[in-house]
């Protein structure tokens, strides 16, 4: 697909891409990583605080481990080791299916048959993002960027200007859609209209960001009027 189709007139108001977080905003997979997490800690002698357990969320998996670890009260250990604990167990969990959080497919489905085009950002590394394509759809994008493919995660703004960079198409033009604090600060740093959608964590009032409960009834004017919002501003 080639982002000139949007310098059409007709088509000037679309979004020039749409960059989609995956856990908590297309599938509801946080309820996973929950089981994970727990499971790692009680490996550890612990149980993971319901605080500990919220900061983690949007986050790559190095800084996960760190907030696991510290809440535990065992900073000393190797969050390698941990990392590739969580890696080998939420690998099963992922292979046991993957529910679409509400409106995703739709909004997804309908951003395709507009022929505009598409990334998934997400800090959750390339081996789980393989298995959730099974679910999302191989050709539901047009660039995939994984959190073990960028030097600086999430807040940092990197994956969303890595995304624009691929495709090709100005991120000022782009709309992210996100659900974690994180991942609202990675976008929003990065220059992208952004459009919150809160799964786990409850998300601040942000200017600048467009925020709904579900993206049930979210469409394509919405998505353009994020943009020419932004562009009166």
């Amino acid at each position: 697909m080639s982002a000139t189709t949007l310098e059409d007139p007709l088509n000037s108001h679309h979004p020039a891409a749409v960059l989609f977080d995956m856990d908590g905003t297309l599938v509801d997979s946080e309820k996973l990583w929950d089981i994970a997490l727990q499971e790692l800690a009680r490996e550890y002698g612990g149980d993971l605080s319901v605080e500990a357990r919220q900061s983690i969320i949007g986050t790559a998996m190095a800084e996960s481990m760190r907030i696991l670890h510290d809440d535990l009260g065992q900073p000393e250990r190797d969050p390698a080791i941990s990392a590739a604990w969580i890696n080998a167990r939420i690998l099963e969990l992922f292979r046991t299916g993957l529910p679409w959080r509400p409106g995703a497919f739709e909004l997804l489905r309908a951003v395709r048959a507009a022929q505009i085009p598409t990334a998934l950002v997400t800090s959750s590394p390339r081996a789980l993002v393989e298995i959730a394509l099974d679910t999302l759809g191989r050709d539901s994008f047009d660039t995939v960027v994984a959190g073990d493919e960028v030097v600086a995660a999430k807040p940092h703004p990197e994956p969303y200007l890595t995304a624009a960079r691929r495709l090709g198409v100005p991120i000022e033009r782009c709309v992210a859609i996100e659900d974690s604090p994180t991942g609202v600060a990675s976008a929003l740093a990065s220059g992208a209209a952004v459009l919150a959608v809160p799964a786990e964590v409850a998300l601040a009032s942000t200017v600048g960001v467009h925020q709904v409960q579900s993206l049930t009834g979210v469409d394509l004017d919405l998505l353009a009027a994020l943009l020419a919002d932004r562009a009166a501003a």
